[in-house]
């Protein structure tokens, strides 16, 4: 079943078009690898899937709705950005998101806060960067979402962690959710990935199961998006 149904998306910003009538359409059961070079429209299109824009063209479903308060309710988003009060703690956090999300988790908050080693009493404002992402992936996958939707979730973090948060979004993921998974780390987190979506100047480029296109092309998605994206440049 087609959870996300996009057809003919388009969105500018003044005169700069990000997104180029983009069709696509993408099923329940799959970590989804949403890939491209910087500027392709990755974050956009994950910031309209989750409602925070609306002045866009085309038709955007999810779970047969347009982007709303139906499907904030079922969508689970952890943006690009660090985004919580400078203040705020662990602990905090956890009520916060108990109190606005009735499928948050707080027993799978808690165990994912022991193994990933966080204080729930230590301020944001004194965690590293990585610690801040660790605490966002949980506040993320501890809600019983069908849909999940990270925007470059490990750039601050070790080589190690981002196996220990790769480890636990496999763990945490529901067999009928779906999760697009945008970012440039793909040799690290290929392996993740059950489909990849190449975007290229705002539209699919390329989207297929991951096996399919390393049976095809006999290259890992690493390999393959070097390949695409390169360019040569001449001086």
């Amino acid at each position: 079943m087609s959870l996300i149904e996009i057809k003919n998306l388009n969105k500018s910003y003044g005169k700069t078009k990000v997104l180029s009538d983009l069709s696509v359409s993408i099923e329940q059961g799959n970590i989804v690898g949403l890939l491209g070079p910087n500027g392709c429209g990755k974050s956009t299109m994950i910031k309209i899937l989750a409602g925070l824009i609306s002045d866009y063209t085309g038709e955007v479903k999810i779970d047969g709705q347009a982007p709303g308060v139906a499907s904030k309710n079922i969508l689970s988003y952890l943006p690009e950005k660090t985004y919580l009060p400078s203040w705020m703690k662990p602990k905090d956090a956890f009520s916060m998101f108990q109190d606005y999300y009735e499928d948050f988790d707080m027993n799978k908050a808690n165990a994912m806060l022991e193994a990933f080693r966080l204080n729930p009493r230590q301020p944001v404002k004194n965690m590293s960067k990585g610690m801040q992402e660790k605490l966002q992936i949980i506040l993320v996958m501890a809600r019983k979402a069908k849909i999940y939707l990270l925007d470059e979730p490990m750039g601050g973090v070790d080589p190690a962690t981002r196996s220990m948060i790769m480890d636990a979004t496999l763990r945490q993921f529901q067999e009928d959710s779906l999760m697009i998974f945008a970012t440039h780390l793909i040799a690290d987190v290929e392996n993740l990935f059950d489909q990849v979506l190449f975007l290229n100047y705002g539209s699919v480029h390329l989207f297929d199961e991951v096996e399919n296109l390393r049976n095809t092309y006999g290259k890992s998605v690493d390999e393959l998006f070097r390949e695409v994206f390169s360019c040569s440049v001449n001086f």
